[in-house]
């Protein structure tokens, strides 16, 4: 259940939740309740409870968090907590059904931030107890080790120095040897050695890795970093995108599917006769391609070349003018239709809307050898469409559209996913008017 994204702060969070909107209404109207009769009002404060819920969960008020530096509660909770008291007043004002008498909605919204805030440092502190004080690794070189190790001396809160280490040589070995819960990596050493191995044995056992931020980091607009002792740093994970904010990126999936499903029908059944009547039968092109963590899928799409492609030369990434795709479906190609049929695979949760591109194994094989950081685009579904497809061509180097699919797996929003797909509209419509 862990696994899924359960925590027992679901439960606590909607029992008082539930209970402060009781006590709310009480606390104004006793128990003589205006308006509605009492099941109207127990039955509102049941859907307005599972609406903040659903808010906490997708913006990450359940995931796991690591422990050293963890950013402060308050703000996020005052945010989400919002976001759903409007939610609920939306719903009010377009159904006419009140969930609660509206100025309580304002009380909530002050003792829900409240509340919910109260329950993570509750829960914090039980860790703590739980689990015992951190015990960090020191890694780096001496004079760094003991600047640090004067820092948490002084204002480390409990923290303990297990241990130094001057590189990410045996890192694994060491950590086991001295017991340690949490890694500090200080001299701003290459990562190459970690990721992402051991930092993934280290993921699975719960033991944090952070690197310390040097100024030159900054000059990069880092924007996300941790306080440890008065010292910056940033947690390092194996994936760049937490379990719910691709569960958020899934429902908005879904969404876009369902709203714009009659439109779609009439576009790609369209597209397919088109498509038999230039290249004749095979109107479906099928090819294996690599998804999220690696794992391969049958993408589907359009065939705008000949069937027999690559029977001489074998696998080719595409190019402009490519003499291989069939007289009159080029266009098909610019505009980006022959993409249409992987709707299906988006249906099936194999790929997402919006994303880096799947690529073929052969070639994955060979930009994973000569392009560091290549496997990490696979931390997020690929996609029908990207930002390296708004912003680049077919025959933009490798290179350069994984520093566009990077950006967008470390950068994810629905805000960006939505800019995306309305710039790829007008790509679409550029491009097929050549």
């Amino acid at each position: 259940m862990r696994a899924r994204g359960f925590r027992f702060l679901h439960v606590i969070d909607a029992l008082t939740l539930y209970g402060l909107m009781v006590l709310i209404t009480v606390g104004r109207f006793g128990f003589d309740w205006p308006t509605f009769p009492l099941s109207h009002y127990l039955i509102g404060f049941a859907f307005a409870t599972a609406v903040h819920l659903v808010v906490y969960y997708f913006g990450g008020m359940y995931q796991y968090e690591q422990r050293l530096g963890a950013p402060t509660v308050l703000p996020s909770a005052t945010v989400l907590t919002g976001t759903a008291v409007l939610i609920s007043a939306t719903i009010a004002l377009v159904t006419g059904r009140y969930l609660m008498p509206r100025i309580n909605l304002a009380a909530l919204f002050v003792l829900g931030s409240a509340s919910v805030t109260t329950m993570r440092l509750v829960s914090r502190r039980l860790r703590y107890r739980r689990f015992g004080s951190p015990r960090v690794l020191l890694v780096g070189n001496p004079d760094d080790a003991s600047l640090a190790a004067q820092h948490l001396a002084e204002s480390g809160r409990g923290i303990e120095v297990a241990g130094r280490a001057d590189g990410l040589g045996a890192l694994s070995e060491a950590v086991e040897e001295t017991d340690s819960t949490d890694v500090l990596l200080l001299s701003g050493a290459p990562l190459d050695s970690i990721y992402p191995h051991p930092l993934e044995e280290f993921e699975a056992g719960k033991i944090g890795v952070y690197r310390r931020i040097t100024p030159v980091d900054t000059l990069l607009g880092l924007q996300r970093s941790r306080q440890i002792a008065g010292m910056p740093f940033v947690a390092l994970r194996t994936h760049a995108v937490p379990g719910h904010r691709l569960r958020l990126k899934r429902t908005l999936d879904l969404a876009v599917l369902l709203v714009l499903s009659p439109l779609i029908i009439l576009v790609v059944a369209a597209v397919a006769l088109y498509t038999r009547a230039r290249a004749g039968r095979g109107v479906i092109f099928r090819q294996t391609r690599v998804g999220r963590h690696g794992e391969l899928f049958t993408l589907v799409k359009f065939r705008t070349m000949r069937h027999d492609a690559e029977e001489t030369a074998g696998a080719q990434l595409a190019t402009e003018d490519d003499p291989r795709v069939v007289r009159g479906l080029g266009w098909l190609r610019q505009a980006r239709l022959d993409e249409l049929p992987q709707l299906w695979n988006v249906l099936k949760g194999e790929m997402s809307i919006v994303g880096p591109r799947p690529e073929r194994p052969e070639f994955v094989h060979r930009f994973e050898e000569i392009l560091p950081g290549y496997g990490r685009r696979h931390d997020i579904p690929p996609g029908i469409t990207g930002l390296a497809q708004v912003r680049a061509h077919y025959q933009t180097d490798a290179k350069y559209k994984l520093g566009h699919d990077l950006q967008y797996v470390v950068n994810w929003s629905p805000v960006l996913d939505l800019s995306i797909m309305a710039e790829t509209v007008f790509v679409m419509l550029r491009r097929s008017a050549r």
